[in-house]
C-alpha cells in the first residue's frame, strides 16, 4: 500500500472512531455512523475513499462473517422446523411484492422482463442491517424477528433467479426458463454440497484441528470452512452470505461451538463496518438534491408497499397483527441484492427514468431502516392505535436485574461450567445471585434459561456498580485465568474493601498475589480434586471418617503446603481433542416444532437423553420440570448434556 493508500486508510479510521464514538453517545445504532461515514467520504461527496472491487470484496465478507455467526445460533433441526415459514412466508413476500412493483414498473412505461427485475429488486432486503439491528436489539429471536429472517433466507435463495434474468437483459438476451433451470439445479447440487460437508467432515476436522491445541491453526480452519462454504454457493449463484450462514449452522452442532464463535468476532466486526461504509458510498447525494421530491415520494413508497405486505402475508404465522406489523416494519426498507440487480440496468441505461431514481431510493431506504427496525414497536403501536403497552421483555428482565441488584446477593463473575453450577446451589439454598460473563452466546442462553446474567466486563467498575457491589454478600470469580481474577480483585477491593471475594483458580501458581491483591480465599481447582480423590482413596482403605475429615482441615488449614510439590503441566490453551463438556442449552420452539404439543417423556421417549434444566413460558422460569408438562409454541426449553446429547435433543425437539 503507497503512502496514498495509508493516508486513505487512517482517514477513513478517524472518521469511523469519531463518528461511532458520537453514536454511541447518542445511543443510536453505530451502523448509521458507518453509514454517514461512507456517504461523506463516498465519490459522491468528498471523495476520499473510492469504491473498488477490493473495498467491495471486503465488505462482503463482512456480511459472510456474520451470517456464519448467526448460523452458530441455529440448527439444522430448527431449519427443518421453520420450513413453512421460510418457503411458504418467504415466497409470498417475494412473490406479491415482485407482481405490486413490477406492475407499478409497467405502468412508468417499463417493458414486461425489465419490470420483473425492478419487482424483484424492491422485493430484496438487506440481510446484514436486519440481522445485526435485531441481533444488538436481542430481538432475532423473537416472533418478528424469526419471521424476517425466514423471508430474507428465501429471498437469498429466490436472488439467483433475478440475477439470471438481469444478466440476460444485460447481455442483450432473452430469459431462457431452461437456463433458469440449471441455474436452480446447480444451486440445489451445491446446497448439498455444503450441507453433506458440513454434516460428516466438520467434526471430524475440528476434532484432528483440536488436538494440536494450536490457537493460529484452529482460526485458520474456521476461516477455511466459511470462505470455502461461500464460496461453493458464490459459484453457482447464490449468496456468499447463505452458503456462511449454513456452514455455522452445521457447526452450532459441534462441541467447537463457541470458541469458533469467538475466534470470527473479531473479523466480522471489521469487515461488517467497512460494508456499511460501501453502503453509505453508493448513495449520490447530487442525484438526491436534483430529484428530491420524486426520491423522496419513491422511498415512502417503497417503504409502505413492502412493509404492507409483508405484514399481510405475516398474518398467519404471527398469530395477531401487532406481531404482523412490526415483521412488516423490519422488512420496508430495501437491501444490498435489489441495489446489485438495479445496479446492473443502470449500467447499461435500462430504464433510465425507474432505475436511477429507484436506485437512489433504496440506498437511502437502507441509510433509514435502523431507525424503523430499532423503533418497530413503537411505531407498530402508533400504527395500531394502542395504549400503554406493556414493556418489553428486555425492559422486565432490565427492571428485574436492577431490583435484584439492590437486595442482598451473590456476583458470580463468570458464568461458565464453574459458575452455572453455583448457581444451581444457590437457587436450591434460596440466594439470589447476578452473574456477569463476556461471552455473548453463553449470555443469551442463560437469559433465555430465566438465569439473571448480564453482559459485561467483570472487572468494570461501572458494571460492578450495576449490578449491586454495594449491597453483594459475597463475590465469586470463577475465571480460570488468573491475570483476569487479579484484575477484578483489585477493583472490587478498591470499591468495596470488606466484601468476601472468593477465586477460583487452576492451580496455585498465583496463590500469594492474589492474597496479596486482597482475595479472602483461594480455591485451586487440581488441589481440591486430589483432596477429594484421596478421601475416596482412604474411604476404600477403611480409613475412619473422622480421621479422614481431620486430614483434609489440616491439608487446607496449611494453605495446601502438602501438595505443591506436584509439577505443573503448561495449561492448553484449546480443549483437548475429544474431552467433550455439559454444557446448557436453550431451545426455542418455534410455530413448526414437533415437540410443540408433546410431553417431555414423550421426547425423551425418542431419544432425547437429556436433563431437562427448565421450562421458560411467557417470561416464567419453571426449574426441573415434570416429565408430563406438556410444550407449547414459544417455550424455551433448557436442556443439559454433552454436545452431541444437545445435538439429538434439539432434533428431537424441532423435528422429532
Amino acid at each position: 500500500m503507497g503512502a496514498d493508500g495509508l493516508g486513505t486508510v487512517l482517514v477513513l479510521l478517524a472518521a469511523v472512531v469519531a463518528v461511532v464514538a458520537a453514536m454511541r453517545r447518542l445511543r443510536l445504532p453505530p451502523l448509521l455512523g458507518y453509514l454517514a461515514v461512507g456517504m461523506a467520504l463516498g465519490p459522491h461527496a468528498f471523495g476520499v475513499v473510492q469504491d473498488s472491487d477490493t473495498t467491495t470484496l471486503m465488505a462482503d465478507l463482512g456480511v459472510v462473517f456474520l451470517l456464519f455467526t448467526l448460523g452458530l445460533e441455529f440448527s439444522l433441526p430448527r431449519m427443518i422446523a421453520m420450513r413453512g415459514e421460510v418457503f411458504g412466508l418467504g415466497a409470498l413476500q417475494v412473490g406479491l411484492t415482485t407482481l405490486a412493483a413490477g406492475a407499478l414498473a409497467v405502468a412508468a412505461g417499463a417493458a414486461p422482463l425489465v419490470a420483473t427485475v425492478i419487482g424483484g429488486a424492491v422485493a430484496m432486503s438487506s440481510t446484514a442491517i436486519v440481522v445485526q439491528q435485531l441481533t444488538d436489539q436481542a430481538e432475532i429471536n423473537r416472533t418478528h424477528g424469526r419471521l424476517a429472517f425466514s423471508i430474507l433466507l428465501f429471498q437469498d435463495l429466490v436472488f439467483v433467479l433475478f440475477l439470471a434474468l438481469a444478466t440476460a437483459l444485460v447481455g442483450g438476451g432473452e430469459f431462457a426458463p431452461r437456463a433458469a433451470g440449471l441455474a436452480l439445479g446447480k444451486a440445489a447440487v451445491a446446497l448439498l454440497v455444503v450441507l453433506a460437508a458440513g454434516r460428516f467432515l466438520a467434526r471430524p476436522l475440528f476434532f484432528e484441528i483440536a488436538r494440536h491445541r494450536s490457537p493460529e491453526l484452529f482460526t485458520l480452519a474456521v476461516l477455511l470452512v466459511a470462505l470455502s462454504s461461500a464460496w461453493v454457493t458464490h459459484a453457482v449463484g447464490l449468496s456468499l452470505a447463505l452458503g456462511a450462514f449454513l456452514a455455522g449452522m452445521l457447526l452450532a452442532e459441534t462441541e467447537y461451538r463457541h470458541q469458533v464463535e469467538a475466534v470470527i468476532r473479531p473479523f466480522r466486526d471489521v469487515l461488517l463496518g467497512l460494508f456499511f461504509i460501501t453502503i453509505g458510498m453508493l448513495l449520490d447525494l447530487r442525484l438526491l438534491g436534483h430529484a428530491f421530491l420524486l426520491v423522496s415520494t419513491l422511498v415512502a413508497g417503497l417503504f409502505v408497499l413492502k412493509a404492507a405486505l409483508a405484514t399481510l402475508v405475516a398474518r398467519r404465522y404471527a398469530g395477531s397483527w401487532f406481531k404482523a406489523l412490526r415483521t412488516g416494519l423490519v422488512m420496508g426498507a430495501g437491501g444490498e441484492f435489489g441495489f446489485a440487480l438495479l445496479a446492473l440496468l443502470v449500467e447499461q441505461r435500462t430504464e433510465e427514468a425507474v432505475t436511477q431514481p429507484l436506485l437512489a431510493a433504496v440506498a437511502l431506504s437502507m441509510l433509514l431502516s435502523p431507525f424503523a427496525i430499532r423503533h418497530n414497536k413503537r411505531l407498530a403501536r402508533l400504527v395500531l392505535r394502542e395504549r400503554g403497552p406493556a414493556p418489553s421483555a428486555l425492559a422486565r428482565e432490565a427492571a428485574a436485574d436492577a431490583a435484584l441488584a439492590r437486595r442482598e446477593h451473590v456476583i458470580l463473575c463468570g458464568y461458565g461450567r464453574v459458575g452455572q453450577n453455583i448457581g444451581r446451589l444457590l437457587e436450591r439454598h434460596g440466594h439470589e445471585y447476578i452473574a456477569i460473563d463476556l461471552d455473548p452466546a453463553r449470555v443469551r442462553t442463560a437469559r433465555h434459561a430465566g438465569d439473571p446474567v448480564v453482559y459485561g466486563d467483570s472487572a468494570d467498575e461501572g458494571v460492578l456498580a450495576s449490578v449491586g457491589l454495594a449491597a453483594a454478600s459475597v463475590v465469586v470469580v470463577t475465571f480460570a485465568d488468573t491475570a483476569i481474577a487479579l484484575g477484578i480483585v483489585r477493583v472490587v477491593r478498591r470499591l468495596r474493601p470488606a466484601v468476601p471475594v472468593l477465586v477460583r483458580t487452576a492451580d496455585d501458581s498465583a496463590l500469594e498475589d492474589l492474597q496479596r491483591a486482597g482475595a479472602t480465599e483461594v480455591v485451586p481447582e487440581t488441589f481440591e480434586a486430589a483432596l477429594m480423590l484421596a478421601s475416596h482413596v482412604l474411604l476404600f482403605l477403611d480409613t475412619p471418617m473422622s480421621r479422614i475429615v481431620r486430614m483434609i482441615g489440616e491439608v487446607r488449614g496449611e494453605r495446601y503446603g502438602a501438595l505443591r510439590s506436584v509439577f505443573r503441566l503448561p495449561e492448553a490453551e484449546l480443549p483437548e481433542a475429544g474431552a467433550a463438556r455439559e454444557e446448557l442449552r436453550a431451545v426455542v420452539l418455534p410455530p413448526g416444532a414437533w415437540a410443540v404439543g408433546h410431553t417431555l417423556a414423550e421426547a425423551r421417549g425418542r431419544g432425547a437423553e437429556v436433563s431437562f434444566a427448565a421450562v421458560r413460558r411467557e417470561g416464567i422460569v419453571g426449574r426441573d420440570p415434570a416429565p408430563s408438562t406438556v410444550l407449547r409454541e414459544g417455550d424455551v426449553v433448557v436442556v443439559f448434556g454433552l454436545p452431541e446429547a444437545l445435538e439429538h435433543a434439539e432434533a428431537v425437539l424441532l423435528a422429532g
